[in-house]
């Protein structure tokens, strides 16, 4: 976390996590309940048509009741992260001054543990406001080695998601991500070298590249997050917990044999996955 009082200044501890000075300093205004509504509809009609873009879900919301500009769409949309899934230049909105890394997955075979990890960020609404949520998972076994929670978009909780889940689980051979601005920083690509880690970044047209933790996002938010309106980020968090341990530990995928994301991960079943 930033603060004034520490060593280095603000203008270094910004830089090394990879966010601006004014973004630091900006005080947010309340979000108003009717736009929280919004944000919400907008992210259940993602998750049902994830290839719709802001023309189609200006329908969907019109299709509720709700009567928006499409620049309103886009500008909601963005602040959500939200991108549907089809071919397109730009998976992400990526910082154009931070470098980005090739793909490396095409025609490999994923057939064991920490060979590739990859991660991604979803929206998650709350009954007043909403979070971000980044988890990390192994790409063979689907498990999920880490998540965190923020109320902002910059590159700090993903870096303490790499670090929670390098402590407990090792270090992949190859991380995978798209290109937003947080997995880009000179911080998250750093923590990733000094690991001796591969970067690999999805590349342009590539619309499935996130399929596997796109599915996660889908289940958990139909499992969970729209079961329950979180009243805070405790009990967000809480949720958010015991939701990942179920699928970790009892949730079987037909996709692995009907095991569970821990009994692959830790049995090494042996099941050459695709890229």
């Amino acid at each position: 976390m930033i603060t004034k009082e520490s060593k280095p200044s603000v203008v270094k501890q910004c830089k090394l996590l990879g966010i601006s000075r004014s973004g630091f300093y900006y005080q947010a205004a309340p979000i108003s309940a009717e736009e929280l509504e919004l944000m919400r509809l907008l992210d259940e009609g993602h998750l049902k048509y994830p290839f719709y873009g802001s023309r189609c879900l200006r329908g969907w919301l019109s299709d509720h009741g709700h009567e928006l500009s499409r620049k309103k769409v886009v500008r909601l949309m963005r602040k959500m992260g939200i991108v549907p899934i089809y071919p397109k230049k730009n998976t992400s909105k990526a910082n154009r001054q931070h470098k980005v890394y090739p793909y490396l997955l095409r025609g490999m075979a994923i057939d064991r543990p920490n060979q590739v990890w990859c991660t991604d960020i979803t929206y998650i609404p709350m009954a007043r406001g909403f979070l971000y949520l980044v988890a990390i998972m192994d790409w063979h076994s689907r498990k999920v080695l880490s998540w965190r929670l923020s109320n902002t978009m910059d590159a700090h909780f993903c870096l303490e998601a790499l670090d929670e889940a390098v402590t407990r689980f090792g270090t992949p051979e190859i991380f995978n991500s798209d290109q937003g601005s947080q997995f880009t920083s000179e911080a998250f690509t750093g923590a990733l070298k000094q690991h001796g880690i591969r970067i690999s970044m999805d590349g342009k047209g590539r619309c499935m590249d996130n399929i596997f933790i796109e599915r996660l996002w889908r289940s958990l938010k139909y499992e969970e997050v729209y079961l329950k309106a979180y009243d805070s980020v405790a009990e967000a968090r809480q949720g958010i917990d015991q939701w990942m341990r179920f699928y970790n530990m009892n949730r079987r995928h037909q996709g692995l044999n009907d095991q569970t994301p821990d009994s692959v991960y830790f049995g090494g079943l042996h099941m050459p996955i695709a890229a």
